[in-house]
């Protein structure tokens, strides 16, 4: 087994590593370290999973290759998210410690520019930035790459998929011709093989298999329930395993927000990260997560992205994403450092496939779980209640507080009180908007299971040539009919059409709700399914797909009884 001592580097950097309790390189660090210690400087591509120490294994070669004696900005480092610059910035300062010569500076978006402009006037060797700030900086002359000798391109996928390829091209024009360029990132598509080609000259490449590392570490499950069960079962699984500290992952910003708001306000540890928020909100979420102030963290991908936090033991997805190649980078926030990690899929009846794209594209098993039953989640729940009870230090102050309540308890016995307190957790059990305490359904569909006294069938003229999903669906009635989204129950959609359940007690005036509602120009008709199948013909309506303006869903209200156009 290799020590950093071994790879090349400086005793001063020894030193530091061991103060920081670095004990034995990673693979990435251990095949990185030496070849960018070159005396002749190299381009390189590292591709290996986030957590997997790529900020160690470019940034102690970069410390030991700056000329201390120089004051310039030596050595650029770009990454596409604030969070993740900082977290860069603060690791190399760290390395760096003992050299008092050099100067690591971070420069990002949603902080003072004048701030910055003032840091950067110090004597400056390592900038660690994202890309629009920096942009910024160079047109205001508040920065100059002229001697920059190394450049790396931290989590570049991610910089791509985020919309910095011309940002970077922007940039690269401004540093010399003769730099050296260090590309590391988690996979490598088209486009990061295009800027390999136009900025790199003979690169050596260093793979480590990321799926296979990441995997090991990593228990890979799905659940099949219906998306209005969906938030039922991840309290479930939260309730199940109190100690549970992750990331739930959904599609929208508003999805992110509304769960969130669900969790919270039934008393679970969760707040939401998503592009709506201001910087200094999202701030003030990542610091609370940071410091284990809350259970669950609920984001959106682009959201996340750059968020490093130790000591995940989950994943969640409550939609999984559209490009598999995301489905890496999100359960690979867990399992790190050699400790386990669980991701799960949350998924309907009929997304199997994708549970099998997933296993071939990216070589890895998924195992199919049950949601907790809800006895198993009660007996769980009062377990655990019991233990805390047992554990628990016994204040100075209970012995006046009994006192002043003892004449309540009187005519109780232990007994009594007992199954009191026990009747008080198992009110925290209560699954709103859930009839059946059985959350699971079978693949293909469980048709037998749904409960037809408790919802009733609605037909609408919208289907897939809308370019509607499930999801969009739902959001859609919801919006407009002001149910809630957890009463809504099986859905089915077709080509020019679709079916849907609501809960018979919310379904009040849900036709009405419709009246006068367009889409492109379209009436939307909701019947109930009876009626709808006598009276109305899916293959009349006019093939008219709202969403091929791109924009987002929005209503239009005039006074008078006028149309509604979405």
């Amino acid at each position: 087994m290799s020590t950093f001592s071994s790879l090349g580097l400086s005793n001063s950097l020894i030193e530091v590593l061991k103060n920081l309790g670095f004990e034995t390189p990673t693979p990435v660090q251990e095949q990185s370290i030496p070849l960018l210690l070159n005396k002749e400087p190299i381009d390189f591509i590292g591709l290996a999973q986030t957590g997997t120490g790529k900020t160690a294994a470019f940034g102690l070669p970069l410390i030991d290759l700056i000329d201390q004696s120089e004051k310039s900005v030596q050595a650029l480092i770009l990454a596409p998210t604030r969070e993740l610059v900082q977290q860069t910035a603060k690791q190399i300062s760290q390395f760096a410690a003992n050299i008092k010569a050099i100067n690591v500076e971070v420069v990002f978006g949603g902080a003072a520019i004048t701030n910055q402009i003032m840091a950067l006037k110090k004597p400056t060797q390592i900038v660690v930035a994202t890309p629009g700030r920096l942009i910024d900086l160079i047109k205001r002359k508040a920065i100059k790459l002229s001697h920059v000798q190394y450049v790396v391109l931290d989590e570049a996928d991610e910089m791509l998929n985020m919309g910095f390829k011309e940002d970077i091209d922007e940039i690269l024009s401004f540093t010399p011709e003769h730099r050296v360029t260090w590309l590391f990132s988690a996979t490598m598509p088209k486009e990061i093989r295009r800027i390999v080609t136009k900025y790199m000259k003979t690169p050596v490449e260093v793979s480590i298999n990321a799926e296979e590392r990441s995997n090991k570490d990593i228990s890979h499950k799905y659940v099949i329930t219906k998306t209005s069960n969906k938030v039922p079962a991840i309290r479930r699984f939260m309730d199940i395993q109190p100690d549970m500290r992750g990331i739930l992952f959904c599609r929208t910003k508003r999805e992110t927000q509304e769960i969130a708001d669900d969790l919270g306000n039934l008393g679970y540890g969760v707040e939401a990260l998503h592009g709506d928020l201001s910087q200094g909100q999202r701030d003030a979420v990542m610091k609370r997560f940071k410091t284990r102030s809350m259970q669950l963290l609920i984001a959106t991908d682009v959201a996340a992205r750059g968020i490093d936090v130790n000591d995940l033991t989950h994943v969640l997805h409550h939609t999984l994403p559209d490009q598999l190649e995301s489905y890496t980078h999100r359960s690979g926030r867990t399992g790190r450092a050699g400790k386990k990690g669980i991701s799960i899929a949350f998924i309907g009846a009929k997304d199997g496939r994708r549970i099998t794209e997933l296993e071939k594209k990216i070589n890895i098993k998924f195992d199919r779980i049950d949601v907790p039953a809800l006895e198993e989640l009660k007996s769980r729940r009062i377990n655990n209640w019991a233990n805390l009870i047992i554990n628990t230090a016994v204040d100075d102050q209970a012995d006046r507080i009994l006192g002043e309540l003892q004449g309540q308890f009187d005519h109780l016995d232990k007994n009594d009180i007992l199954k009191r307190l026990i009747t008080t957790q198992l009110d925290h059990l209560m699954i709103q908007g859930v009839s059946d305490s059985d959350l699971n359904e079978t693949s293909g569909g469980n048709s037998e299971k749904r409960n037809v006294g408790a919802f009733n069938r609605y037909f609408v003229n919208i289907g897939t040539i809308d370019g509607m999903t499930k999801e969009d669906l739902v959001h859609f009635l919801s919006d407009i009919s002001k149910v809630k989204r957890k009463f809504f129950g099986d859905i089915t959609i077709q080509k020019n059409c679709a079916y849907f359940d609501v809960d018979v007690n919310q379904d009040l005036k849900l036709e009405e709700s419709f009246v006068g509602v367009e889409i492109e120009g379209r009436d939307i008709r909701v019947n109930r399914d009876e009626q709808a199948r006598k009276t109305s013909s899916p293959s009349n309506f006019r093939k008219k797909n709202f969403r091929e303006s791109k924009r987002p869903i929005k209503k239009e209200h005039r006074k008078g009884g006028s149309r509604r156009r979405i």
